[in-house]
């Protein structure tokens, strides 16, 4: 490898590494504050903070990848023209040209990894959140039902519970009172002592001793009094209702199998991020010139307009293959198409037509 190659791939991957603390931080920090208020609020438990937090950064990392991936390459090269270092290789015989070979050295390893990342990690990642979250909810039902000096409401509000105390060694719960609602009857139920019992089928029964139960409709004169030795309560758990996975959750081979046009827009999504990432690490090469007249403003302006244009032109063209406007080789080929056409039209107007006019 010759010494411009080995500089260049060697600050690229300096610069790249920066920017890619830089915007995991900020988003880490978007992240922390989104959840810890949904914490705080009490819809997920404190315990429960980090892991998605975890779950919700890996989800984006291979966008994080591909737009660290396109500030190394153009800062660097950016920095050559600047500090007029790209003049002086120019001087020693060196074309702009040969800088295509080091950036796509430098792109192709961050690209198999972004395309592993989209491609095969992510959907195990979406459904493995989807599974710890509906564990949460079911922990946390389970968990609010029998919590010692609390209130706890399940079945939004039809039933409320109460345990004073609750054995550390034993399911023995002391002083509880329970109410529930069933079409318009209010019910109370009130004992000195109960047990936590697990039948054969998993059902969990909170089993009182020696209470009383009222009942009786709220303004009317009905109620009834009910003294009982044993009387059992279902503990209701969370309900895990059965769903069919969202196509993100699904793995690529299931997605071609199975070419629905939702599958198929998932599929360009997902294959559409790694190409992206590379086009546009070939786009930083032109994009880099630095012309003293228009300043360096121009060209950042200009790439935040490419990248933000071309992330949104993929995911909008999901959307079409969603809605079965327009198929997923058609999505592909106009989109990844035009990109390549645009790059090749950059490259001959930054590189070859400037030579071509000398020439002339």
């Amino acid at each position: 490898m010759r010494l411009y190659q080995k500089a260049l791939l060697r600050e690229m991957t300096a610069t790249s590494g920066i920017a890619l603390g830089v915007i995991s931080a900020i988003l880490l920090v978007i992240l922390s504050v989104r959840t810890l208020g949904t914490a705080a609020l009490g819809e997920i438990s404190v315990s429960a903070v980090l892991p998605l937090i975890t779950f919700a950064y890996l989800r984006f990392l291979h966008i994080l990848l591909s737009l660290a991936l396109f500030i190394g390459v153009l800062l660097t090269l950016s920095r050559y023209w600047q500090d007029s270092e790209m003049v002086i290789w120019s001087s020693a015989g060196l074309s702009p040209m040969a800088w295509f070979v080091p950036v796509l050295r430098f792109a192709v390893p961050i690209t198999l990894i972004i395309a592993l990342l989209s491609l095969a990690i992510n959907p195990w990642l979406a459904q493995q959140r989807t599974e710890y979250e509906d564990y949460l909810t079911v922990r946390n039902d389970e968990a609010a039902n029998l919590t010692p000096g609390v209130f706890a409401e399940t079945q939004r509000g039809k039933r409320v519970y109460f345990v004073e105390s609750l054995k550390e060694r034993g399911p023995d719960v002391r002083n509880v009172f329970i109410q529930s609602e069933d079409q318009g009857r209010i019910g109370i139920v009130i004992a000195q002592q109960g047990a936590v019992e697990t039948m054969a089928n998993g059902d969990r029964f909170l089993v009182l001793q020696h209470g009383r139960r009222y009942e009786g409709t709220p303004g009317l004169a009905d109620y009834r009094i009910v003294d009982f030795t044993h009387y059992g309560f279902r503990l209701d758990q969370a309900q895990i209702k059965a769903r069919e996975a969202p196509p993100k959750e699904r793995d690529t081979a299931f997605l071609l199998s199975n070419p629905s046009p939702v599958n198929l827009a998932e599929w360009v999504w997902r294959i559409g991020t790694p190409i992206s990432a590379l086009m546009l690490a070939l786009f930083a090469v032109p994009i880099s010139y630095f012309n003293p007249r228009a300043g360096r403003s121009f060209n950042i302006l200009l790439a935040i307009l490419l990248f933000t244009l071309y992330v949104n032109v993929v995911g909008l063209s999901q959307a079409w293959v969603g809605q079965g406007a327009l198929s997923a080789g058609a999505s592909l080929a106009l989109v990844h198409g035009l990109a390549f056409a645009l790059l090749a039209v950059s490259y001959w107007w930054r590189y070859v037509r400037p030579f071509a006019r000398g020439r002339r």
